[in-house]
């Protein structure tokens, strides 16, 4: 008798177990969801680096742009300055032109009413230019000492305002630029700091979590190397030390002293002083935010911050990271000393105040606050240069 049963498929389900069929199924299905766990809901949502690296661009950008934020709103104060001391001088001069204008109208009235033929005077009132008057110098041999004088004076007056309106005119239009300069930097600012938030808005709490590790390695492998650099500075120091009394013993031996191989010498007392001021004032600052375009008290940029922790060591520095890194000696970083700046990026465009150790005080990013942290925060090719200042 034929056998009614039915022969099982492959992949049907047996007391509870899966067939190997299903099970590589279903193991493949596995292994693409936990691929694309990152990256849904669609595939061209980017990796969790390169959100880190696009943050970091597009927070180096927003310091970029405030920095060419902060030249131009020094460059308008300037402008706008000058502005209003030539509008101040053409007001007084337009007085003084009034007043010279009112003198030889009253010589004109004068000769109109006495008949003495064609009013002088009044020639040079309907001259509209100093040229005008200047063409007409012949009437000067008909006029007395007084409304020669006066003439003069008219001109005078009339020659320095019109000189100071056309500088005024100047001046407006250059402000009017650096203004335009001014909303444009503060615009991009704005943009590439709302992109940045736009971007760590869309990550998850596990996403959040993970980037904050990797910040953490990237802050151990910075504080390595700047105990790396604290040694390395340590033994130059020994060195220049060992040096100095080498050549002292050798002095007084025979007269003649060698310092030695050693690298360039320490700042001096003087600068070590001022240094010490302006660092005394930086860590007064810690802890507070980091406000673009800020210059104190209660918030700072990074050029903000470096300007104002020298100011209060009665040495001036410009406003910009631009300017500031010309304002000084340049000295190796293993040759940095307490209050040298530490300059960063290609584009110069971050600063902090080097507090020895490979540890700085700085100004960072939007939505972090003073703080010290090494110099190698953002790995050794970031760092531009170190500058002395004083």
């Amino acid at each position: 008798m034929a056998s009614h049963r039915k022969s099982r498929t492959p992949g049907t389900r047996v007391a509870g177990i899966r067939t190997p069929a299903l099970a590589t199924a279903a193991l493949t299905s596995v292994a693409l969801l936990s691929q694309t766990a990152d990256a849904a809901p669609g595939d061209d949502r980017p990796s969790l680096e390169e959100v880190e690296k696009k943050v970091g661009d597009l927070y180096r950008q927003a310091e970029s742009a405030t920095e060419k934020y902060n030249a131009a709103k020094e460059k308008t104060t300037k402008q706008r300055k000058r502005v209003d001391t030539l509008l101040d001088d053409v007001a007084q001069r337009t007085q003084k032109l009034n007043e010279a204008r009112a003198e030889l109208g009253s010589y004109a009235a004068a000769q109109y009413r006495t008949g003495a033929g064609m009013p002088d005077t009044a020639t040079f009132l309907l001259a509209e230019t100093p040229q005008d008057v200047f063409d007409q110098r012949q009437v000067l041999d008909r006029m007395t000492g007084r409304q020669k004088a006066a003439v003069d004076d008219y001109v005078t007056q009339q020659t320095e305002t019109m000189k100071k309106r056309q500088e005024a005119t100047e001046s407006l239009r250059t402000l009017t630029e650096t203004q335009g300069d001014l909303k444009t930097a503060k615009a991009t600012v704005q943009k590439k700091l709302a992109d940045a938030r736009e971007l760590l808005s869309k990550l998850t709490a596990e996403e959040k979590a993970r980037l904050a590790a990797i910040e953490k390695r990237k802050q151990e492998e910075a504080a390595r190397k700047a105990a790396e650099l604290a040694r390395q500075q340590a033994a130059q120091e020994q060195a220049r030390e060992e040096a100095a009394q080498q050549s002292g013993d050798t002095s007084e031996s025979s007269g003649s002293g060698s310092t030695g191989s050693v690298d360039t010498p320490p700042a001096d007392s003087s600068y070590a002083a001022k240094a010490e001021k302006a660092l005394a004032f930086a860590r007064a600052q810690i802890g507070k935010p980091y406000v673009w375009g800020a210059t104190g008290p209660g918030s700072y940029d990074c050029s903000g911050l470096t300007q104002a922790a020298w100011k209060a060591a009665g040495v001036s520095l410009p406003r910009t990271t631009y300017d500031q890194v010309n304002a000084g000696t340049t000295v190796p970083v293993s040759q940095a000393q307490p209050g040298d700046l530490v300059f960063f990026y290609d584009d110069v465009t971050h600063v902090g105040i080097y507090i020895g150790n490979g540890m700085m005080i700085h100004a960072p990013k939007p939505g972090t606050y003073v703080r010290e942290e090494s110099i190698y925060y953002d790995g050794d090719s970031a760092i531009h240069s170190i500058v002395r200042p004083a």
